[in-house]
């Protein structure tokens, strides 16, 4: 009895267990099945994830309409130095030795543009024939004897040396050109010339050889047979987006980023020219070799392109920034074009580039010419023709990539609202005032001792007809303000610091914009 009464009370909880379970599971099931949600209760959030989206989807069109524009600037400031700055040298130099013939009636023998022309073509020459004792092909052999890591590290150390020959050099430059036209009351004050000169001459030399270097690296990695180093020192590139994605921006910086992109790509262009140049003269010319190198060059100018367009869509995805900041910065690079081609300019328009982009022409074009005469042997009568058809089509090609850019930025300036910018007058520097701060040592040099510089356009406070960089919570730096801001008072330094907007203008290659310039 006791053993039937057990087996039904287990069968009952048997019963009720399967009945609760099978209740419970067909519920969840049910509920899982027809759960609903209303993306619309929270409308403002799924909008803003979609206009990531579709900044995303933007920044490669932005960004490369960005990139071609200023390429091309730098292609019409490196074409100055092959085209118009000979020129402009030998009408110098006609003008001042026939200023007798028309009397000294000038307080000037030569304009302060003709004097720093001169001091550009002297320092070309001077660097070209010291190029002469700087053997190419035993700095070819002696690297390729190299390990591969030790050529990965070497063109790493080169890329950070060039970015700091480029910071230093174009402040040289400028110290000789406005130490050799400033206005002198003595006639021993032109002996300080001197000293800047072979400081000019000797950065240029030495920077060609760093550029060389690289080259002759980069031919390397194309002439290795596996060419592991040519793999190695692309995904060099995609390390790039680890040191830059996941850090904090602002548009500041990323108009620093951007041009920095534009002269790396430029640099790049003219590289792998000179490495064609030098795989074609050891082939004899052959053309079946340049199909040789084709893929490679096509695969280093496309992992170039693709790691630019990932780093700035992440940038900006991160950092809340939308794709209409491209437009700003191609309207700034486009102001700087107009300005130096007004009668009232106060800057060279190359030298205008080479700060606000921290591209310098003249130890790329040395080396240039360099490798140009080495590898290319002219013989005869109908060569020096070519030469002279080869000179007017750069001419022309200048000439007209000049006229483009000038139509193209005077759009740009006038979509911008930039025009009333144009007809300020010049910053007026005072030669006997300190300079300020340390932080700010790159923007006094330009303000202070060159007035001349483009990135000092004065800003007027009443007008807002230039766009301003739109500060936000998340485009702004938890650090200590910049040094102009330092003299703030403790209580409200913050809040002043983050209210503080800096006009696109003031902003060259190597400002300091919050804790970090890229």
């Amino acid at each position: 009895g006791s053993e039937l009464r057990a087996l039904k009370e287990w069968s009952i909880l048997k019963m009720y267990f399967f009945v609760f379970a099978d209740l419970s599971l067909f519920r969840f099931i049910n509920a899982e099945l027809t759960r609903g949600y209303f993306l619309e209760h929270n409308e403002a959030k799924y909008t803003e994830r979609r206009e990531r989206v579709y900044t995303c989807m933007r920044i490669p069109r932005e960004l490369e309409k960005l990139m071609i524009f200023g390429i091309f600037l730098c292609l019409d400031a490196f074409l100055y130095v092959f085209t118009l700055l000979p020129l402009r040298v030998f009408l110098a130099v006609f003008r001042f030795i026939t200023l007798p013939c028309y009397g000294l009636r000038e307080r000037r023998l030569l304009q302060p543009a003709q004097v720093c022309d001169i001091f550009k073509g002297v320092i070309l020459v001077i660097c070209y024939f010291m190029m002469h004792y700087v053997d190419y092909s035993m700095m070819y052999h002696l690297i390729r004897g190299q390990s591969v890591i030790k050529l990965y590290i070497i063109y790493n150390m080169l890329e950070v040396a060039d970015r700091l020959f480029s910071s230093f050099g174009q402040d040289i430059l400028d110290a000789l050109y406005w130490t050799a036209t400033e206005p002198k009351e003595r006639k021993r004050a032109h002996i300080g010339v001197i000293p800047h000169f072979f400081m000019a001459v000797l950065y240029v030399f030495l920077h060609a050889i760093l550029i060389m270097v690289q080259a002759t690296t980069l031919n390397v990695a194309f002439n290795s047979h596996n060419k592991s180093l040519l793999t190695i020192m692309m995904s060099n590139n995609f390390v790039e987006i680890k040191g830059s994605v996941f850090k904090k921006f602002e548009k500041n910086n990323l108009f620093q980023m951007s041009n920095s992109d534009i002269k790396e790509r430029f640099t790049n262009y003219v590289l792998l020219l000179i490495v064609c140049l030098r795989n074609m003269e050891q082939f004899s010319w052959n053309p079946d070799h340049l199909w040789v190198l084709f893929p490679d060059v096509c695969m280093v100018i496309a992992s170039e392109i693709a790691v630019d367009i990932v780093k700035h869509a992440f940038i900006t995805k991160f950092n809340d920034i939308t794709a209409d900041v491209y437009s700003e910065y191609r309207a700034s690079l486009a102001f700087d074009l107009v300005s130096s081609r007004q009668k009232n300019a106060y800057t060279d328009y190359s030298d205008s580039v080479s700060r606000r982009m921290g591209f310098i022409p003249l130890p790329l074009a040395v080396l240039l010419i360099r490798v140009v005469t080495s590898s290319v042997k002219v013989q005869g009568v109908l060569a020096y023709a070519c030469v002279v058809l080869f000179y007017c089509g750069l001419i022309s090609l200048k000439v007209l990539n000049s006229i483009v850019l000038l139509g193209k930025s005077c759009q740009y300036v006038k979509e911008a609202n930039m025009e009333e910018k144009l007809f300020n007058p010049p910053p007026t520097g005072t030669p006997g005032k300190p300079l300020g701060k340390p932080q700010s040592k790159y923007k006094s040099s330009q303000e202070e001792k060159l007035p001349s510089s483009v990135t000092s356009q004065p800003v007027h406070q009443n007008e807002s007809v230039v766009p301003q960089l739109v500060t936000s919570n998340s485009d702004q730096f938890l650090t200590t303000p910049d040094g102009d801001e330092k003299d703030i008072t403790q209580d409200n330094s913050e809040s002043k610091h983050r209210s503080t907007k800096k006009d696109l203008l003031e902003i060259d290659r190597f400002t300091i914009c919050g804790n970090r310039i890229d």
